[in-house]
């Protein structure tokens, strides 16, 4: 059976289609980058409006690459949650109305666990139990999944995610927007060591996170007391050294603290999700945590990282549970 899947949690408009034996047949993305650059970040009515503009051709787009017609989709899937709530509101309810209009059953997917059942996808086999590590531009916390369809969350951030730290550090160094890709190519350069920042709870058996601070002390390594004037730093060591700290220090804390997981549950295998998934250092330190912890470690391929509907793919564990939406389905956007 085909279903047809719907993503507009942040700024990518996505449709994907898929099949119940969890084969995807398609997946298209429109980024909003451009829209948003200007800016350094998100900005949600303008999220909001781009995904009523896009939503339709995408998933028109989605349907011809797959080679099915509407009429072959037996079930619809979409984030309803969590994220920001106007841009929500468009995939929930162009979805509502499609599985409405086909006559066909709709199925409510939390993006965070998608992006942990990437991880399934990737792996082409049942990962389950695992540690589940979401890292993102909204997210970062660590989840207990039992199955595809239970999770408990075991620690998140008290703040930014770290994702979101990224962009902010790239705002401060000048580096654009997102942030993510640019700080990792600019501390390519740099020396990890040049600057003690701090990482958050490294003494504290808590599985939580913080990038506030960090935050803060790349502002003040950058500007000295003056940051209420300073402007970006010109490109150059000193430059690539803070990028390069900084992307340091938040791949230690990320990467302790699922050490910490592992040892805490005593389960061998850490699946690992989300758009900040896609920088190699932390890659490479999360290989070398799950190597010495003797785990299995499976991150999916850049694609399904960052937002896609084709993770969405969850929805066919739901399907089968008989975990149906209402037609009364409201976006939820702080829901874990």
């Amino acid at each position: 059976m085909n279903f047809l899947a719907l993503e507009t949690s942040c700024d990518e408009t996505a449709a994907a289609v898929f099949t119940d034996d969890l084969r995807v047949l398609s997946s298209v993305v429109a980024s909003q980058t451009d829209l948003h650059a200007r800016f350094g970040g998100v900005v949600p009515e303008i999220a909001s409006r781009a995904h009523q503009r896009n939503l339709l051709p995408v998933v028109d787009e989605a349907l011809a690459r797959a080679g099915v017609a509407l009429s072959d989709i037996g079930c619809v899937a979409v984030h309803n949650t969590p994220g920001l709530v106007g841009a929500l509101l468009v995939g929930v309810s162009a979805a509502k109305a499609l599985a409405l209009g086909l006559g066909v059953p709709l199925v409510a997917v939390n993006h965070v666990a998608s992006h942990i059942f990437a991880c399934r996808l990737a792996a082409g086999r049942d990962i389950f139990p695992c540690v589940g590590l979401v890292v993102s531009g909204g997210h970062t916390a660590l989840f207990r999944c039992d199955t595809a369809l239970s999770r408990t969350l075991l620690g998140t951030t008290r703040d930014d995610a770290a994702g979101e730290a990224f962009d902010k550090v790239a705002a401060i160094l000048g580096l654009g927007f997102p942030g993510g890709p640019a700080v990792e190519r600019e501390a390519a350069a740099g020396n990890p060591k040049a600057f003690a920042f701090p990482r958050a709870f490294a003494d504290d058996a808590r599985l939580e996170f913080s990038f506030s601070g960090l935050k803060t002390a790349v502002l003040y390594a950058c500007h000295g007391q003056n940051v209420a004037k300073a402007s970006p730093p010109e490109p150059g060591q000193k430059r690539a050294d803070l990028a390069a700290s900084f992307q340091e220090a938040v791949v230690d804390a990320v990467a302790l603290k699922c050490k910490q997981a592992l040892r805490k549950t005593g389960l061998t295998r850490l699946a690992v999700g989300g758009g900040v998934s896609a920088n190699r250092r932390l890659r490479q330190r999360l290989a070398e945590v799950c190597d010495r912890e003797g785990a299995e470690l499976i991150i999916p391929p850049m694609n399904l990282c960052t937002d896609n509907a084709a993770m969405a793919a969850l929805a066919v564990e739901k399907w089968r549970a008989g975990e149906f939406a209402a037609a009364d389905l409201d976006a939820e956007p702080n829901y874990l």
